[in-house]
């Protein structure tokens, strides 16, 4: 595990209540069980980007609201804070925060579905991370979509004040990792031979851990 400076609570600009919550997760273990127990962010009245702030005081997250929290506590406690973006065709993009064990990747993630959670530190390169990933990411037409994974982004690069503790969305960031260099997980034959999930898989997939409350 590579060890970094540790992020203060003065470098983050959070609370002593906020800093609190993040350094008692001490481990990726503990940050994604914290991520799991958050509602779901439906994004009832728009699209957001909520900063660690925000998503610690409402509670309720989306992929990259959570990721961002995994990364500002794994930065707390001397570990990188890297994200890695998943982009897919005719679907949403996915974002998680990677982390390292002995050398293998593993990866924190927010999601309602069964798919594109957790993954354990096993993977000798962000490539087999990234493709672990491709059965299970799929549109509503039970197509398998995904189709680029990213450099991994150090959010050292941005000012804590743009994601950690902005008030009106950390929309720098995901300009950001848009901008990222991605690489292709497949040709376009290879994309094209793609089977769709088969019933059997459409029926787990459809289970959700948080009911959307305009669906109830």
């Amino acid at each position: 595990m590579t060890k970094i400076k540790k992020a203060s609570r003065e470098m983050l600009g959070l609370s002593k209540g906020e800093y609190a919550t993040l350094r008692r997760l001490r481990t990726p273990e503990k940050i994604q069980d914290f991520l799991h127990r958050l509602q779901q962010n439906f994004e009832r009245n728009g699209e957001t980007s909520h900063s660690v702030r925000v998503v610690l005081r409402e509670r309720r997250a989306h992929c990259i609201e959570g990721a961002t929290v995994a990364a500002c506590a794994l930065w707390i406690h001397g570990e990188p804070p890297l994200l890695l973006d998943f982009q897919a065709v005719h679907d949403f993009d996915h974002v998680v925060a990677v982390f390292r064990r002995n050398g293998r990747w593993g990866a924190i993630s927010k999601t309602n579905a069964i798919g594109l959670r957790w993954r354990d530190p096993v993977y000798r390169t962000l490539r087999e991370l990234a493709m672990s990933y491709l059965h299970e990411y799929y549109n509503g037409r039970y197509r398998k979509t995904l189709r680029t994974y990213s450099r991994p982004y150090d959010l050292r690069r941005m000012k804590p004040e743009t994601w950690v503790t902005a008030e009106n969305g950390a929309w720098d960031l995901v300009t950001a990792l848009e901008d990222t260099r991605h690489y292709q997980l497949m040709t376009h034959a290879q994309a094209r031979s793609l089977l769709r999930r088969d019933p059997f898989e459409r029926s787990l997939g459809n289970l959700l851990q948080y009911k959307d409350p305009r669906k109830r």
